[in-house]
């Protein structure tokens, strides 16, 4: 399959949404994978006529064209580790599933259901095949704070100790791990928390001032997407993923990109 065997670039699969802003979904998860020195391929679920304020059109692709990308990828190309990200339809999951169900791959789910802008990602009934069908295939979960008590129907937690219940609650439902944002979370504080089933670790980041910072879920879950496909531990690719994703944030100004809710700065060790 591989032409050069001695190579030690790992191959990286992406399967989400297309963002015409260049910020978030395939783009971002891309630009991610190139700066942390893996090869990206990606499956296109969807079309979005986006821009850094709003989202004025979702075109879907349809799950029978989903499935010819999945399979032309994986007959050509030997994929060491993959992330799903907008997926959009119950219909989508499923097939999404029944495909990965049968490779030898790391996932990395990130159950991208809103956008930064208030658009729904996610259809409703949708929610409950991505738990039943997709986190018992994840080496990890990455929901933020919306996303969790969406899928767990319950209100939003105000406090550490309240993130931490709801990361076991999540685990209850398949993925080996759960790595839970809490970017929405109030104060001067970010905390994300890490939970494996048995034990917990915080990750604690000053909030960065800035508006820009779309993207972020999608380039944090590919940043551990990355590192996992590079051989590191799913503890280690999270922590490297973070101090990826902060930098990423720190230095997103540096970019001028629109007049809303910029991108984060991919290639900030680069340019």
């Amino acid at each position: 399959m591989s032409k050069n065997p001695q190579s030690n670039i790992s191959n990286v699969l992406t399967i989400a949404g297309s963002d015409s802003g260049g910020g978030a979904g395939i783009q971002a998860d891309l630009k991610t994978f190139s700066a942390l020195g893996v090869y990206g391929a990606s499956v296109i679920t969807a079309l979005t006529a986006q821009n850094t304020s709003e989202v004025r059109g979702v075109f879907p692709v349809t799950p029978d064209f989903i499935r010819l990308q999945l399979e032309t990828v994986f007959d050509d190309i030997e994929i060491k580790a993959v992330k799903t990200g907008m997926l959009g339809s119950a219909d989508v999951v499923s097939e999404v599933a029944k495909d990965l169900r049968r490779r030898d791959i790391l996932l990395v789910v990130d159950p991208v259901m809103i956008s930064k802008s208030g658009n729904a990602l996610l259809q409703a009934d949708a929610v409950t095949t991505v738990i039943e069908q997709l986190f018992p295939l994840a080496e990890l979960i990455t929901p933020n704070l919306p996303e969790a008590a969406a899928i767990l129907k319950m209100e939003e937690p105000g406090s550490l100790e309240g993130m931490q219940e709801m990361a076991r609650l999540l685990h209850r439902l398949g993925p080996a791990n759960v790595l839970l944002k809490g970017g929405h979370l109030m104060g001067e504080e970010c905390p994300d928390i890490f939970f494996d089933g048995d034990q917990f670790e915080i990750f604690q980041q000053v909030r960065i001032n800035t508006q820009n910072t779309h993207g972020t879920g999608c380039s944090l879950a590919s940043a551990v997407t990355a590192y996992l496909a590079k051989g590191e531990s799913v503890t280690e690719a999270v922590s490297h993923a973070k101090q990826y994703i902060t930098s990423a944030i720190d230095n997103a100004d540096n970019l001028n990109v629109g007049a809303g809710h910029g991108p984060v700065n991919h290639f900030h060790a680069y340019w």
